[in-house]
């Protein structure tokens, strides 16, 4: 990721993000579950900022853009998901995993099935209607 280009508070936000997942990754250093999770979701993370940034100045081919965000949002809401549904009761943890899917059903109908967003390959969105 090119940093040169971007806002000072993009570069805090993003420091800030690093610097909590390093701590992060320290404090469970004696966890390989957990370090995974969260060098996961750092790199979902960062992957998602990058995409969200093509996306937003129309760089390559937008089609596929959109699947990589859907697909990265999907996974860190799963993600996340997985991480808190166990930490409550059984009635709860299945109102997490259906809101988190009920997430990525919105997601996807927003950005595919939605009959009112059209998006051309090189331009940003325009809204019909």
């Amino acid at each position: 990721m090119d940093l040169d280009r971007h806002g000072v508070l993009t570069k805090l936000g993003f420091a800030a993000l690093t610097c909590n997942s390093g701590l992060a990754i320290y404090r469970s250093r004696g966890d390989p579950g957990t370090v995974a999770f969260v060098a996961g979701a750092y790199a979902a993370i960062a992957l998602l900022f990058h995409f969200l940034r093509r996306f937003e100045r129309g760089v390559g081919d937008r089609g596929r853009t959109r699947v990589v965000i859907w697909m990265l949002t999907t996974l860190l809401t799963a993600m996340f998901a997985s991480r808190v549904a166990p930490l409550m009761p059984p009635a709860v943890g299945f109102l997490v995993w259906l809101t988190a899917a009920a997430t990525a059903g919105a997601g996807l109908w927003a950005f595919f099935l939605n009959p009112r967003c059209k998006v051309s390959p090189r331009r940003p969105a325009q809204r019909n209607g």
